[in-house]
């Protein structure tokens, strides 16, 4: 049976586009211009998942998916944001109410054929592991608890993270695999949900070694594993690929047996870096310096951008090797960088 989609957007062109592409697709597809017609039709006819712009009239995106998440029956429908504002304080705004994912506008047709598969098939993820539970308590309360904890835990990570299929489709991205296909710089999705690279030459090197890690996991080997790293047209340094063997094969139909780890040297999370100056009992000012020491700032620089005497950045960076007991200012930027973990939502 075919999933129900309630595409909500009050601009009539794109909104007709959109429906023409889900439905395209396969999906049952209602529309409305709105948020207040929107809410109506929610309230006399069951969704699988609704597609929703943010800024409209009579009622705004938000203000909808807040009455949503408070209707008895309808506070776990996933939501997908449509978007041209892709500020920080839009996307917390976002999240707080509830929303599931973001489409930034204008809309890549082909993220969102694969952000909607996805989000839809991790409510049957969970809808499985629900009627598991049903069945009897103890070991299927613990199953969920465990799916829905792994999920929010690997959200956190500053590592994108691919749980990929023996047919090199995507199954699962955590939260930081979104944004760097957000970024669309390195690394993106075909509508078929393979992973690609910008050039053909990084697509099959790419492919290369999830397909060797496929084989790895077919033969029942869990071990080792594929890097390969994947340039960029903006000239930021390349993306790191990592994939490693997860499962033992062969695979049932839609069972993840690799997972592709894709690192972005020059990202930084403030979380992190907030993380590491509590843990080492850092002052702004020496966070600050240290900070400065990752963007690449000579002593001298960072002398002048601040306004400081020489001197005092050099006492200042003694106190930081001293409280992190490093001695070399390689050491104390590896420090920086290497944090795996965000702990809040970027």
């Amino acid at each position: 049976m075919s999933a129900r989609i309630l595409c909500v957007e009050d601009e009539a062109d794109l909104r007709a586009d959109l429906c023409e592409e889900l439905v395209a697709n396969g999906y049952v597809v209602d529309e409305a211009g709105n948020g207040h017609d929107a809410l109506a039709l929610l309230r006399a006819q069951r969704y699988d998942l609704v597609l929703c712009d943010i800024t409209m009239p009579r009622m705004s995106g938000l203000e909808l998916l807040r009455q949503v998440r408070q209707e008895q029956g309808l506070g776990e429908l996933p939501f997908v944001f449509l978007t041209a504002l892709a500020g920080r304080q839009d996307i917390i705004a976002g999240k707080q109410a509830g929303v599931d994912d973001y489409l930034t506008k204008p809309i890549d047709f082909d993220l969102m054929l694969i952000t909607i598969a996805a989000r839809l098939d991790q409510v049957a993820r969970i809808k499985g592991v629900r009627q598991h539970d049903a069945q009897g308590p103890g070991e299927g309360k613990g199953l969920r608890a465990g799916l829905l904890g792994a999920d929010e835990a690997l959200n956190r990570m500053a590592v994108g993270v691919f749980l990929i299929d023996a047919e090199r489709r995507v199954l699962f991205r955590n939260r930081r695999a979104d944004e760097l296909l957000d970024e669309a710089d390195g690394i993106s999705l075909s509508r078929e949900g393979l992973l690609r690279g910008e050039k053909p030459q990084q697509t099959q090197a790419l492919r290369h070694i999830i397909e060797t890690a496929i084989t790895r996991a077919s033969a029942g080997n869990r071990q080792g594993s594929e890097a390969v790293a994947l340039t960029r047209d903006s000239g930021r340094r390349p993306l790191i690929a990592v994939a490693c063997p997860l499962g033992r094969g062969p695979a049932e139909a839609g069972e993840p047996v690799v997972g592709l780890f894709v690192t972005d040297p020059e990202w930084r999370s403030s979380d992190a870096t907030a993380a590491i100056a509590q843990l080492y009992g850092l002052s702004p000012a020496e966070t600050r310096l240290a900070l400065a020491l990752v963007r690449g700032l000579r002593l001298d620089e960072i002398a002048d951008e601040f306004g400081l005497s020489r001197n005092t950045v050099s006492y200042t960076l003694k106190n930081l090797f001293r409280k992190t007991e490093t001695d070399r200012q390689a050491d104390l930027i590896s420090l920086f960088i290497s944090n795996p973990v965000a702990l809040g939502s970027n």
